[in-house]
């Protein structure tokens, strides 16, 4: 390996090492209550090497989004992939992983509760990242509606609702009193919003 290769290497573990620090902190503590101080403290790296990596601690939010979103989308990838085109079962596995994913501390934190108001409503509403979940359902539904699975006049403006619920799903799931029982109550109300988009099978 040469010297280059190495810079490179320690710079992406560096980086990746001051990402989950983050995600924690967030997931723990809230944007606002998590300084770089104790970020950097908990990867064990310098605030010159934080500050080499991102601007300021609105940038490291987004890393941390990023590779939340990031997660999600290969776990619906990975589960996904056994169904090949069964675009309808694909759908029904992508809306478990999602929702039982809302489950989990940093999804509820980071994606659903304090990125719209860290990014903005406006910039929020906007992202599209090549690795995040809206991406493959737009692909899953998209291709439905090709297929004339789904009869819909705008597959984009489909997935927009689905994905809207799907999210709102993921916001109750996290405020609720028992949050496993609200996810399963939810996740049965989606299959059947799901069912209900597709033409019956002749």
């Amino acid at each position: 390996m040469t010297v280059r290769n190495r810079k490179v290497e320690q710079g992406e573990h560096t980086r990746d090492a001051l990402v989950a620090s983050a995600i924690a902190l967030f997931a723990e503590k809230g944007f606002a209550d998590s300084s770089t101080t104790e970020i950097v403290d908990r990867a064990g790296i310098t605030r010159g090497a934080l500050y080499h990596h991102f601007i300021d601690k609105h940038q490291l939010f987004e890393a941390a989004l990023d590779a939340v979103e990031g997660d999600i989308f290969d776990r619906v990838q990975a589960a996904g992939a056994p169904l090949g085109d069964d675009v309808r079962r694909r759908l029904a596995v992508g809306v478990d992983v999602f929702l039982d994913a809302c489950l989990e501390p940093a999804v509820q934190r980071i994606l659903l509760q304090e990125a719209p108001s860290v990014l903005g409503w406006e910039r929020w509403q906007r992202l599209d990242r090549p690795r995040c979940a809206r991406r493959l359902l737009a692909t899953s539904l998209g291709a439905a509606v090709d297929r004339g699975l789904i009869v819909a006049p705008s597959a984009p403006a489909l997935t927009h609702l689905v994905y809207g619920a799907l999210v709102q799903a993921g916001i109750v799931i996290a405020g609720a009193e028992d949050p496993p029982a609200t996810r399963t109550i939810l996740g049965e109300t989606a299959h059947r919003l799901l069912d209900s988009l597709f033409r019956p099978e002749v």
